[in-house]
Order: structure tokens, then C-alpha cells, then sequence
């Protein structure tokens, strides 16, 4: 091995020709509809049966009212998709080999070339190469590739492998496709079949690159990198691997005859990279090139960033385990979110959408993506993004919520998936965590599933041997954890799980859901975990989402339409049941909109508040969930459509980088001051018990002088912590940039007034300044901004004010300017509103 400095010029790349147009759809087979059974229909790749169809006209859209019951045949069809791929003799003559690749195949299906069968597939989380050098001839060569219904193989699966314990109908878990494909209780079932990733025809001479693995590491003030390369053959000659990274380059050679060696490039001096908030997102370009005789015939390129990373799991003195992320030598507290499929048709998800979605994460604050087990291993893009953006990204592997076989064919599918995606995606800085499922490990305690399993495998080689085994190989500078949740120092023996509960507070990482199925979000104080990994609230889109989905006249929470877009069971039941306790159940549409709305903002207000005012012993929170995948009542922050809830300015003020909460700890009410930035925060704290005219009552004044990535408790005194008249007070706390606010009483068991305020408005440059006066107190001031312009947008939510007090939201995407449209009160909306006496 030798530095280089080599700049002979590229040649004999492979040559990739995409495979994108030309193809036809045919329903083969299945109750399809008289006038599409037997049709040709045009279709594109990337893409899947609904969006051909789509495309021709021949079905609604599946997310309107109720089409997706209408188009539920799609499902139960087998589908063929149709191309012919012309080559000529000079083509056919110009390389050695000639591979057709496969990135994504959804998902069971016959692949023949010429009436040559290649394979038979079964799994949508794999790509697939076949070589057909030979059967290639010069003129049109006929691809088919034949879909068998994705329902009645799941179904057929699931009676060869055994009944297998999961909470919805179709055995899902029986079938290596995407979990939530088959619906869940926020998701459409749209059984989708189709090639929902690119195809192409790779031809190459020599050799060509099989797997290229690269890994990035700060060592002192500079770094390594190293390259594992695998490579396939067409010839046994010599060949040189060479890696470039900020101009220097290291090459290696690999025997004739042999496919695998390891490149490592040492540099004297790189910048960190760090998660957003904490520092730059330093990115580094990889080349990884092959050559024999002198000529590049593969190329390849990578970034990384150099950073280190672990999760602490150490005990402490009272043997709770910790669940603390550090990143080069600094604690994070992670302010996380749950990332399910961006579209129940997750082929129309391209980088621009996945830069839309993950740009509103980090403008919320957060810092943490987890790829949920029940979606996809995303596209590259999803990935880069989050690299530039300094969003750590924590991948589950696709295990959700059942109990999986662990023979074959599921077993091989398993372990091919899983080695191919830990390859993929393993180089980038954002990569902080690999999970074995989502809370299989908890229901294999808890759900009943033991006993009806009656001793059938349920996933555990899985969890605790296969994937760990597999990231130890291939990425074993990215950590491992084996569900989600899950407590550090457990395990299994062969027979049965050990050491701690897997959803036990004290230790590593835990789920909440009892608060949302039978309990008040209040009781979110009754935890002192570790780490959340989920929880959350369901409350409806955005008003302009929900009306262009959902056509009913009237309109009502019970509606037909209504009830297809709350998948959850019960879901308006618990959504009433977890209002009326703060305000009373509204009567007409819009206002219980807004109610169910505002719940939802304060009920994980409340749960995140309160786990951040217990950092560093709780070290994060991923709340569930960022995004939706269709229009849909649903726990989500940012809807089907792409508009900001109200709980999306929950996350945005709870995850603010210096924060003030009141919070009623053990020692009584505490004002809790959160410093995530890098400097001292000081100034001086005013805590005020105040009449909701404004009046101080009682006041408490404290200078702080908080450290950089500190929480900090102030016990607020007796005058100010005791309330004279609970239904007409509150507290206030404020800070240099911050304030908190604590009411006594429900909002419903108060004298709230009615809002009195004032609304100016100045055309800035893209949008609109929409300054609120309060001539009154006013709780959660919010601006649904979209019943004004569908493609408007705003900076901030959830404001109380003080009488006397002003807010000015920016509202971006509109031109409209008229103070009276934003001062409406079906758009100017508080929680005085839903307040019987204001």
C-alpha cells in the first residue's frame, strides 16, 4: 500500500441505462374492475400499480373520502408490468457483461427475460442483479415481470410459516414488505404492488464494485478512513483500489483472482462533525475508484463526517441504566421524532419532499429521526439530508409490532436485507443507532403472545443474534440495540427473555402509551425515565388538509369520511375522553377542530417539559410522530399534506435551545431553566404569581448564571408557588429570552376571559408580519394560517400573552395582507375560545 498521486483519466465505466419508460401494466389476474381487467395501461419505473393508474384515470385518488375501501381489489390482484429493452450488436459487443438491476421489487413477483425466468422475488427491502449477458440478442428483448397479489401470499405466508401474534388483521409479518403497507392506526391500506425503485441495464468490462463499505473516524486532531471493497469479477487480472478524501489518496492492490482488501487513508487534520445545535455538519467527499492496466472501470463516492458516537448504558449507584447519547465527548440531550413513510405511495417521496420534511424537523428544534420498524429502510437521499442537516438519524430494523418466524424463506430474506442496508447506509455521520424491532421485545412480555405462540420462534434470533452479528461486521462503529423499547443488561438465554422488564422506566429506553389509551396526558408526570423512545397525542390536520380529503355534508367528527381517516381504535372516543378534562367537548366542527388540536399541543407539551426538566437523568425524547403519510386524524406534527400542526410549535417551544417551564417537582413548584447552547445563559429570572389581568400578586427575583448544556431547578417560594385564587392566576417565569407559564386550573375549571385583541399587518419580502395585541390574557395563541391560503405558513404558535402584550408571526407563502382575514376567529384561534365564559 502506497500514497499516490496518479491522475490518469477515467475510462470503461460501467455504463447504467435506466429503464424507465416503455413499460405496461396488466391486471393478469383478480377481481379487478371490468374496464381495467385486461387493459393495457402505460406505466412508469420507478413507480407501483396506483400511480399508473392514477396517471390513466382509471381509479380516484385512494386518500379521498372513501376510495380507499373502493380500491381494496388492487391488493387482491396479480399485476404485470411489460417493457422491451433494445440493444444492438456494436451494444451488445461494447462490454463483457451485461447485468439487469433491480433496486426495489414491491414485492412478489416473477422476473423473466425473453421467456427466460430469472428469478422468482419476495422482498421489498432488497435490490436484485441478474447477469443476462446471454440472453440479450440484438433487436427487442421482452422484460416481464409478474405480481402476485400481495394480500393472498401475506395470507398464504402466514398458514406455511404459522399464526403469528400481531394487532391488525392481514399477517403482515409474514411478508418482507412494508409493515404499515397493509395499514395501521394511522395509515391507509393500500397493498401497493409495483417497481417502486429504479431499474437499469449495468454493462462492464473487467470488474465492477460489489460492495463498497466506508468508514470515517477522528483520531486525535486528524482522521481515518477506510474503505472495504468487494468486487466481482469478468476477467482474474490484477486490480488497484485507490481512496481519495481532501486530496489524498491511498491505493491497494487486489490479487488476480481474489474479490475483497481494505484501503485506509490517514489525515493529519479534519473538522468534527457534530448534530445540529452543537457545532458545523463537516462533510468529506469519498472516491473510491477501480483500475486495471492503468484505466478506472468503477467508480464510487461516499461522504462522511468524523465524529464520535456512543450511547452510555452505565448503571448508577442505584442500578438504573442510562440511555445517554455522546457525541464527541459531549452529552445530547436527544429531542427526537418517529419518521413513518413520508406517503402511503412512497415512490412519489424524492429528495426535494424528503428536504421539505427533515428542513421543518431541524426548524423545530429537533435533532433525532427515528426510522420507525413498521415503514422502509429509506432512499440515499433521506440519508444525505439528514447528514447536511445535522439530524442524527436512529435506524430500526423492519420488525414491528408481532412476532416473526424465524424459518425459512423468511430467515435467508431476513439476513439479506439486513446486509445489504446496514452496507448502504453505514457510512453516514448522521447514523447514531441500529434497533432490532419495534416493541416485539415488549410484546413478547406483555401482549400475551407466549402462550399462544406455544413455542413457535417469535424473532428472538433476530434481535439478539443475526442483526447484531451482521452490524458487528459490516458497521461496527455504528451501535446496536435490540428493540425498541429496551432495557441495557438484558438479554436472552434460548428460552426466554432476561434481566430487566424491556419497558421498565429505569432503565435505557421506554414507550408511553397509556396516557393516550386510558389515562390524562397530566399522568406523563408520573414517569421518571430514562429515555422516551415513544409517546404521543392524536389530534386532527389542518383544516384546508382535512376539507379537501374529506368531502361530508355536514362535516362532523362522526361523519363517514370521518371515521376513514381515524384509523386509531376508539381514536374519537379518546380524543374526547382526553379533552374534557382541560376543556369541554366543542359542538360545532371547526372549534372541536381546534380544541382537538390544542389538546394535542398540551398534552406532549406537557410530557416533553417535563422529561426535559429531568436532564440529564432522562436523556431524550422521540415523540410520535413527525409526518404523515396520507390526510388523516393521527399523532402526528406535520400532516398528510405537508402543514404544520399546532403540535408542531409544541415541539418548537419545548425543544427551544434555552427553555423555562414550571414544573411541580418533589420539592414543590420549580421554575427549571434549560441551557442547550454553548454559552453561559445569565441575566436574571423573574418568577411573578400574577391575576389574569395582568397584576402582579407576588414576586420572586433570582439571578442565574446557567452553564452550556445545563438544566437547572429554582424552587420558587411560598408567595409565589400558592395561589390566592386558583381559577383566576398564574405564574410566570422569565428569563433573558424565555419564558414559562404555570395556571393553576384547568382551563375549564377557570375564569379565562374572552380574547380582546388588536391585529396589524406589514408586507414583508415572501409573505406577511401579523402583529396580535392582547388586551386581555390570552392562552395558545395560534394562527391557522391555511384557512387564509392553503400555501401559507407560519413561524410560531401556541404564544400567551399578557395583557398589553404583543406576538408578531411571520406567515410566509401568501400574499394576503388584510388584518381583518388573520383576525377572524376561525384563524386567530386561543384556548379562550374553548373557555365557557370567554
Amino acid at each position: 500500500m502506497s500514497i499516490t498521486t496518479d491522475t490518469r483519466p477515467l475510462a470503461s465505466l460501467p455504463v447504467h441505462r435506466a429503464l424507465t419508460d416503455g413499460w405496461s401494466l396488466v391486471a393478469a389476474s383478480g377481481p379487478a374492475p371490468e374496464d381495467i381487467a385486461g387493459r393495457v395501461v402505460p406505466a412508469v419505473v420507478p413507480g407501483v400499480v396506483h400511480t399508473d393508474l392514477l396517471a390513466a384515470g382509471l381509479i380516484p385518488d385512494p386518500y379521498l373520502d372513501d376510495n380507499e375501501s373502493a380500491l381494496a381489489w388492487i391488493g387482491l390482484v396479480d399485476w404485470t408490468y411489460e417493457t422491451t429493452i433494445a440493444t444492438t450488436e456494436a451494444e451488445l459487443a461494447a462490454a463483457v457483461r451485461h447485468d439487469l438491476v433491480f433496486d426495489g421489487v414491491d414485492t412478489v413477483a416473477s422476473i423473466s427475460l425473453n421467456g427466460v425466468l430469472l428469478a422468482e422475488v419476495a422482498n421489498q427491502h432488497r435490490s436484485y442483479r441478474f447477469d443476462v449477458t446471454r440472453l440479450l440478442t440484438a433487436g427487442d428483448n421482452r422484460l416481464v415481470v409478474a405480481f402476485r397479489s400481495p394480500v393472498r401470499v401475506a395470507n398464504e405466508q402466514s398458514v406455511k410459516l404459522g399464526v403469528r401474534q400481531r394487532p391488525y388483521p392481514l399477517p403482515y409479518e409474514a411478508i418482507r414488505k412494508s409493515a404499515c403497507n397493509f395499514g395501521w392506526d394511522w395509515g391507509i391500506a393500500t397493498f401497493t404492488s409495483g417497481l417502486w425503485r429504479p431499474v437499469r441495464l449495468e454493462s462492464w468490462s473487467r470488474a465492477r464494485f460489489a460492495e463498497v463499505r466506508v468508514t470515517a473516524e477522528p483520531v486525535g486532531h486528524g482522521g481515518r478512513v477506510t474503505a472495504a471493497v468487494r468486487v466481482e469479477r469478468a476477467s482474474a487480472e490484477p486490480l488497484v483500489v485507490s481512496v481519495e478524501i481532501a486530496g489524498v489518496r491511498t491505493t491497494a492492490t487486489i490479487a488476480a483472482g481474489e474479490a475483497e482488501t481494505s484501503v485506509v487513508v490517514e489525515l493529519d487534520a479534519v473538522e468534527r462533525w457534530w448534530p445540529v445545535g452543537y457545532g458545523a455538519q463537516t462533510l468529506y467527499d469519498v472516491i473510491v475508484s477501480l483500475a486495471t492496466d492503468g484505466e478506472v472501470v468503477d467508480e464510487t463516492r461516499r461522504r462522511v463526517g468524523f465524529r464520535e458516537l456512543e450511547w452510555n448504558t452505565d448503571a448508577d449507584a442505584d442500578g438504573s441504566r442510562a440511555f445517554q447519547l455522546v457525541v464527541n465527548g459531549v452529552p445530547v440531550f436527544v429531542k427526537g421524532v418517529n419518521w413513518i413513510p413520508d406517503d402511503a405511495l412512497p415512490v412519489r417521496v424524492d429528495r426535494a419532499r424528503y428536504e421539505r420534511r427533515l428542513t421543518q424537523a431541524r426548524d423545530a428544534n429537533l435533532n433525532l429521526i427515528r426510522v420507525w420498524g413498521g415503514g422502509l429502510y429509506e432512499s440515499d437521499d433521506f440519508y444525505d439530508v439528514c447528514d447536511e442537516l445535522g439530524l442524527l438519524t436512529w435506524q430500526d430494523f423492519l420488525f414491528a409490532c408481532a412476532a416473526y418466524a424465524e424459518e425459512e424463506p423468511l430467515r435467508s430474506e431476513i439476513e439479506a436485507e439486513a446486509r445489504e442496508n446496514v452496507a448502504r447506509i453505514g457510512h453516514h455521520a448522521s447514523l447514531a443507532l441500529f434497533t432490532g424491532n419495534n416493541e416485539n421485545l415488549w410484546g413478547y412480555e406483555d401482549w400475551g403472545w407466549q402462550e399462544l405462540l406455544d413455542g413457535k420462534t417469535w424473532g428472538a434470533h433476530y434481535y439478539y443474534e443475526l442483526l447484531p452479528g451482521i452490524v458487528s461486521e459490516l458497521a461496527s462503529h455504528v451501535p446496536y440495540a435490540p428493540g425498541s423499547p429496551f432495557s441495557p443488561g438484558a438479554g436472552w438465554d434460548g428460552a426466554a427473555q432476561t434481566g430487566p422488564h424491556p419497558n421498565d422506566e429505569k432503565h435505557g429506553t421506554m414507550h408511553l402509551w397509556e396516557q393516550w389509551n386510558r389515562e390524562d396526558w397530566p399522568t406523563y408526570r408520573g414517569f421518571r425515565p430514562r429515555f422516551v423512545a415513544e409517546f404521543g397525542w392524536q389530534g386532527p390536520p389542518a383544516w384546508s388538509t382535512l376539507t379537501r380529503a374529506v368531502s361530508d355534508n355536514p362535516l362532523t367528527p362522526e361523519s363517514p369520511g370521518m371515521i376513514v381517516h381515524q384509523k386509531a381504535m376508539e381514536g374519537n372516543v379518546k380524543l374526547s375522553r382526553g379533552l374534557v378534562k382541560h376543556y369541554r367537548v366543542p359542538e360545532d366542527m371547526e372549534t372541536w377542530h381546534w380544541a382537538m388540536q390544542l389538546n394535542q399541543a398540551n398534552a406532549v407539551s406537557c410530557a416533553l417539559d417535563w422529561f426535559r426538566a429531568h436532564a440529564p437523568f432522562t436523556a431524550g425524547a422521540v415523540v410520535w410522530q413527525l409526518n404523515d403519510c396520507w390526510p388523516v386524524t393521527s399523532w402526528a406534527a406535520i400532516d398528510g399534506d405537508g402543514r404544520e400542526k399546532p403540535l408542531y410549535f409544541a415541539l418548537k417551544n419545548s425543544f427551544a435551545p434555552r427553555a423555562v417551564t414550571i414544573q411541580p417537582l418533589d420539592s414543590g413548584l420549580s421554575a427549571v431553566l434549560t441551557n442547550e447552547c454553548p454559552d453561559v445563559w445569565t441575566g436574571e429570572l423573574v418568577v411573578s404569581r400574577r391575576s389574569f389581568d395582568g397584576s402582579i400578586v407576588a414576586e420572586q427575583r433570582v439571578v442565574i448564571d446557567i452553564a452550556p448544556r445545563s438544566t437547572e431547578s429554582i424552587e420558587i417560594e411560598a408567595d409565589v408557588a400558592i395561589a390566592g385564587d386558583a381559577a383566576a392566576e398564574l405564574i410566570t417565569a422569565d428569563a433573558p429570552g424565555a419564558r414559562g407559564v404555570w395556571f393553576f386550573a384547568e382551563p375549564r375549571d377557570s375564569a379565562l376571559p374572552a380574547a380582546r385583541t388588536t391585529v396589524a399587518t406589514v408586507p414583508v419580502d415572501g409573505g406577511v408580519d401579523v402583529t396580535v395585541n392582547a388586551g386581555s390574557l390570552v392562552r395558545d395563541l395560534t394562527l391557522l394560517v391555511d384557512k387564509i391560503d392553503p400555501a401559507a405558513r407560519v413561524d410560531s404558535g401556541l404564544v400567551t400573552l399578557l395583557p398589553g402584550e404583543s406576538h408578531t408571526f411571520r406567515v410566509a407563502g401568501t400574499a394576503v395582507t388584510d388584518a381583518a382575514a388573520y383576525a377572524a376567529p376561525t384563524v386567530l384561534r386561543s384556548g379562550n375560545q374553548l373557555v365557557a365564559n370567554a
